[in-house]
């Protein structure tokens, strides 16, 4: 956080605070918001929006406040009609819509520059946070799984996984030179530093992503075992331009697409975030700490 002045440190304590409510104690929010009347639920979300007012105040653009501000009203509105349309929810297309602009949005970086370089992160929190309240709140979508007190049954099956997972991913990725051996064993606060950050900034957020959603809602189009291997696929390719600038690293795309596969068995095992996600940030906690 060095250089983050208080009104960043507020504006990402907002962001990460649904993240944080719905992990402990999403049934009763989803409770307490159902309650409310409908006009008020669909607008309601425009306070998911205010990190960027805040980390942003002094150098505030009008068009990026009317999209932070109006977006997630709009997922939450397409995602009202999917509710109503689809309650069956099978997939419907306006959840498919959703996640799409949001997961290209991410990738692609397109809305980074609404922010400081230091403060990019953000967005992708307060992206997750829409698509949060949009899909356990309105939706109301079953199975994704997403609780944060975590199971010691999580922790076995994301160990399971991992153990699985690293005997493919090691030696292929040493072969195609994506990989690369250091010797050294980090200090004990190093290694948890990096698992805590990578748990809760990337893996978390992954795995709600393509797992709780994407995954959770191809299963029910296409049966277990496709999605799993569709999503797996999608979550590769979602890697093609990291640590290449400007080009297709398929050896990135290749490496996580197999880790797709196991992430999702990970999840789709018992239907739990917490299992995917501990897999996730053991795989990318090795790889940052020995392997990169």
């Amino acid at each position: 956080m060095h250089g983050w002045t208080v009104s960043t440190i507020i504006a990402f304590a907002w962001a990460l605070a649904p993240l944080l409510a719905f992990g402990f104690a999403g049934s009763w929010i989803c409770e307490v918001c159902n309650r409310l009347p409908v006009a008020l639920r669909l607008t309601f979300p425009v306070v998911l929006g205010i990190p960027y007012i805040i980390a942003c105040a002094s150098n505030l653009h009008a068009s990026w406040l009317v999209l932070y501000l109006l977006l997630p009203i709009v997922v939450a509105a397409l995602l009202w009609s999917a509710a109503r349309g689809n309650p069956q929810q099978n997939g419907d297309w306006r959840d498919f819509l959703v996640l799409l602009i949001l997961g290209l949005a991410v990738d692609l970086r397109w809305f980074d520059s609404a922010w400081p370089r230091q403060l990019r992160m953000l967005n992708k929190l307060v992206l997750l946070d829409f698509c949060l309240y949009g899909f356990l709140v309105i939706r109301q979508l079953t199975n994704v799984g997403f609780d944060l007190k975590l199971r010691v049954r999580d922790l076995v099956i994301g160990l399971r996984e991992t153990l699985f997972y690293a005997p493919i991913a090691v030696p292929l990725g040493l072969a195609l030179g994506f990989l690369h051996g250091h010797a050294g064993l980090p200090s004990a606060g190093r290694a948890a530093g990096v698992f805590c950050f990578t748990f809760f900034f990337i893996a978390l957020p992954e795995e709600i992503y393509f797992r709780g959603w994407i995954q959770n809602l191809l299963s029910r189009r296409i049966g277990r075992d496709a999605s799993l291997l569709i999503t797996a696929a999608i979550f590769g390719l979602s890697h093609f331009n990291r640590r290449a600038a400007g080009h297709f690293n398929w050896r990135y795309v290749l490496l996580a697409a197999i880790a797709g596969i196991f992430y999702g068995r990970a999840w789709q095992q018992e239907n739990r975030i917490g299992a995917s996600a501990i897999t996730h940030a053991c795989v990318d906690s090795i790889w940052v700490l020995w392997l990169r």
